[in-house]
């Protein structure tokens, strides 16, 4: 399946800057999509059967594409999806194709997680610290967690930043035991 989103993903996000797509609103209109799609068994079921022709799951793609405005090149992206049979990856590939702007765009994704909810300028200098130990520009996605105690954690890819007192107190008490 990592292939398949993949080289979806790419091959969208190649799309979007060659033809110099807004990124953030071709990636809000596949969400929008993704979101439509996940919400909607029988919008599933139809675009996921065999045995409806890929006509007929266009033309209904192309109801809702006038419906909610979406561009054409989200909407010949979903149509490649539908006729490919690939319309049941939509949201890993929709998760990729987000990665795959941000890398493009020089953004990595931050998941800060805190005992309480951050306020603005919180939010600000802690991204500014991010992005001085990524030296990329960050995108962040605030997570609560009232477990920590206090302080955040901040994971970046695979690299995990603890800076909780919960994790302090762990860091103590195996310091301690040694």
């Amino acid at each position: 399946m990592a292939s398949v989103t993949n080289i979806y993903a790419r091959a969208f996000a190649d799309v979007v800057f060659d033809q110099r797509i807004d990124p953030a609103q071709a990636l809000n209109e596949t969400q929008s999509i993704a979101q439509l799609v996940a919400e909607s068994k029988p919008l599933r079921e139809v675009w996921e059967a065999p045995s409806i022709p890929a006509e007929q799951k266009r033309g209904v793609l192309d109801a809702i594409i006038a419906r909610e405005k979406i561009s054409r090149p989200v909407r010949n992206f979903i149509a490649v999806l539908i006729d490919h049979h690939r319309i049941n990856f939509l949201h890993s590939i929709v998760k990729q194709i987000e990665q795959e702007l941000n890398q493009r765009m020089g953004f990595t994704e931050a998941e800060v997680t805190s005992a309480r909810e951050l306020g603005d300028p919180e939010r600000r200098a802690l991204e500014t610290q991010v992005e001085k130990l990524t030296r990329r520009k960050v995108r962040a996605r605030y997570i609560q967690d009232r477990t920590l105690l206090g302080g955040a954690v901040v994971k970046v890819g695979s690299t995990i930043y603890d800076g909780s007192v919960r994790g302090r107190l762990e860091r103590i008490r195996q310091a301690i035991s040694q």
